[in-house]
């Protein structure tokens, strides 16, 4: 069938493509991006059928990658990345540079150049924000020095990639052969280096007042639809100049676009309503992607497919696993991080793009680099779900998990200053909730030991004469170094249920009298802790209510006896009430 040549076509074609394959993948359990890259293969030209315009396809992928930026940006938090810099920066920074070398050794045995291979290496480096989101979220790990650190990474490795994207266009110039002067070289570097840092400049200092001020007074005419428009004219807007007049990518505009509104009040209400336009051109930018893969080159080149998918699967596993050790981190953060990045995705893409745009990748190198992401991202939830057999199997072969955990240092052991503690609670997590446990011991002067996953905070709290211990809640010598065989409670206020599972198991063992409070998220997780040995848990959600049913009932004029049996009893029952 003659392709379709106007805009309807393929936009009707990919979005419904889109939606049948992505409907396929989320059956299978798979994450929807291979349904939609998949798709963009069935109506591409490489595949008999029906199949959609590639030009109109790219074009509208464009803004695709445009809103895919400006919501990155808009998610993007400085606080977040300084909280966990120790891990993500040099761990990002040391990952991507040994990744472009494995990126250059790959493509010299492939027969391409050193510039393809810095190419390549630099798109097999970065993973994918949807992927990694949708991994954490699932497993409820978003929120626990783990996932806080492999998103932190993530950020880094996304901010490198525009930097890398600016860059771009002058790198494909050295690369292009030996020139006559220097400067016919450095000089585009130097502008394309002062651009993006005018614009960025410009971007801080100017739009920073203008788009906050902008937004709210769009928000006080309490038009829904005018607000929607306004955060569109402000992504794509902005996207727009930066490409024209200051000649940078479009993909660092909208990004300096988003980081601007993250700074404000609004930030949460934009990002709501540019979410269901971002995801439609998102799913348009898959299906592209998809479009330009012809199976039948993947066929003929298996060899070549399976030394990508290595690559990306074990090398950058085995390659983050080590870092993280190095840098001496918890066995269990280095696990973390390196199944939620051995993946590639969007960014993969768009550098990939780039490279072929500027005559720097080959097509051929781009169809491996879609390979490799199609099937890193399909192995990946497989790749998680190893994760906790994997700490189980390390902890279990001490000689082997010395290797991958090098411990805290002087941080993982007791401080000799401080006196040998007995009957005291040993306090996992020093968050906001572990703050408030220690304040109520010291209240009553009763002794603790504080284990975290978070070097700083323990050296701030040495400094405050707090026993204070560095490392993971599941370290049996932690564990014993905060003497838990002596220990008269055991709380988990940090949330982090596989590794409290482990260290509920140890403790029970070694102290059979000792009381264990433990944090959950849902009754399942409660009934494992229970199983295990915790004396009690604390579903957060379930004492919220309790606390509010309480505080309801009173207004009410039940009495302070009946309000206790009623909540009681809300703690011990189940919810069994259908969600609607």
């Amino acid at each position: 069938m003659e392709p379709g040549g106007d805009l309807i076509t393929t936009i009707a074609l990919g979005l419904s493509a889109a939606f049948l394959a992505g409907l396929v993948a989320r059956r299978l359990r798979l994450p929807s991006i291979v349904g939609y890259l998949v798709a963009g293969v069935a109506i591409g030209p490489f595949t008999p059928g029906l199949f959609a315009d590639q030009q109109i396809a790219t074009e509208l992928a464009e803004i695709g990658v445009i809103l895919l930026m400006f919501g990155v940006g808009i998610h993007f938090s400085f606080r977040d990345l300084l909280a966990v810099r120790g891990i993500a920066v040099p761990g990002a920074l040391i990952q991507i540079a040994v990744a472009t070398v494995l990126g250059v050794g790959l493509a010299s045995l492939l027969g391409w150049g050193i510039a393809a291979g810095v190419v390549l290496g630099l798109s097999l480096s970065v993973a994918s924000t949807v992927v990694l989101l949708r991994a954490l979220i699932q497993r409820n790990a978003l929120e626990t020095i783990h996932g806080r650190a492999a998103l932190g990474w993530l950020i880094v490795e996304d901010i490198f990639t525009v930097l890398v994207l600016v860059l771009l266009p002058s790198f494909a110039m050295v690369a292009a052969g030996p020139v006559a002067d220097e400067t016919s070289i450095l000089i585009p570097l130097a502008e394309a280096i002062v651009k993006a840092i005018v614009l960025a400049a410009l971007m801080i200092l100017v739009g920073g007042r203008i788009v906050p001020w902008l937004l709210v007074h769009v928000a006080r005419e309490g038009s829904q639809e005018m607000f929607t428009l306004a955060v569109l004219a402000i992504a794509i807007g902005l996207a727009f100049v930066s490409a024209t007049v200051f000649d940078v990518s479009l993909a660092l505009g909208a990004f300096l676009a988003g980081a601007i509104i993250s700074e404000t009040d609004l930030s949460h209400k934009a990002a709501a309503d540019a979410l269901p336009l971002r995801d439609a051109f998102a799913v348009l930018f898959f299906v592209s992607v998809g479009m330009l893969v012809d199976p039948t080159y993947l066929v003929q080149n298996v060899v070549s497919v399976i030394a990508v998918v290595l690559f990306i699967v074990v090398g950058k596993y085995v390659t983050k696993l080590v870092i993280v050790a190095l840098l001496g981190y918890p066995l269990r953060t280095g696990l973390i991080v390196a199944a939620g990045l051995a993946q590639i995705g969007e960014f993969s893409f768009i550098l990939a793009t780039a490279g072929v745009t500027q005559g720097l990748l080959p097509i051929d190198a781009y169809q491996l680099v879609v390979a490799g992401a199609i099937i890193s991202i399909t192995l990946n939830p497989l790749i998680f779900a190893l994760v906790d057999p994997a700490d189980r199997w390390l902890k279990g072969h001490p000689a082997i998990h010395r290797i991958f955990d090098r411990g805290g240092g002087r941080l993982a052991r007791p401080v000799p200053e401080l006196e040998p503690m007995h009957g005291h609670a040993v306090l996992c997590g020093w968050g906001r909730v572990g703050r408030m446990v220690g304040r109520a011991l010291e209240a009553r002067n009763f002794g603790y030991v504080v284990i975290e996953e978070h070097r700083p905070t323990v050296e701030l709290l040495r400094e405050r004469g707090i026993h204070a211990l560095y490392g993971d809640i599941a370290d049996e010598h932690l564990l014993e170094h905060a003497e838990i065989r002596r220990a008269r409670v055991l709380v988990f206020a940090a949330y982090d249920p596989p590794s409290a599972e482990f260290a509920v198991e140890y403790a029970r063992r070694v102290n059979p009298r000792i009381e264990i409070v433990a944090r959950v998220e849902t009754p399942e997780e409660a009934d494992r802790l229970l199983e295990r040995g915790a004396s009690q848990t604390v579903e957060g959600e379930r004492e919220l209510a309790v606390q509010m049913a309480r505080y309801t009932l009173r207004r009410f004029g039940v009495t302070s006896r009946e309000v206790d049996a009623i909540t009681q009893g809300l703690r011990r029952r189940p919810d069994r009430t259908p969600a609607v």
